[in-house]
C-alpha cells in the first residue's frame, strides 16, 4: 500500500514515537540496588513520621529519647507500634 506523502511522514513520525515509548533503558545492579534502597528508606521515613504524629495525638509531645528510640526502629518494628497504638493510651 502507498500512502501520499503527507499521511507516510506522519505514519513514520507516530512509528518511531512508538518505538520509543516500547524501549526500555538498561538499568545496571548497582542501580537497581539504589534505587530499592532509596525506596525502603523513603518508606521508613513516612512510617517513622507517621508513628511520631500519632503517638504525639494520643499521650502529647514526646521526649526526645522516645523520638530517637522511634527513629532506630525497622521498617517492620514501625508498621507493628503503629498496629499497637490503637491498644493503648498512655506513654508507658
Amino acid at each position: 500500500m502507498i500512502l501520499p506523502k503527507g499521511l507516510e511522514a506522519e505514519f513514520w513520525q507516530e512509528f518511531k514515537q512508538f518505538e520509543q515509548e516500547r524501549s526500555m533503558s538498561y538499568i545496571t545492579t548497582g542501580e537497581r540496588i539504589g534505587y530499592e534502597r532509596g525506596k525502603e528508606e523513603g518508606q521508613q521515613e513516612q512510617a517513622q513520621t507517621l508513628v511520631l504524629r500519632q503517638l504525639q495525638k494520643r499521650v502529647g509531645e514526646l521526649p526526645q529519647q522516645v523520638r530517637e528510640q522511634i527513629q532506630g526502629l525497622s521498617l517492620e518494628q514501625l508498621e507493628a507500634l503503629g498496629e499497637a497504638l490503637l491498644d493503648f493510651s498512655a506513654l508507658a
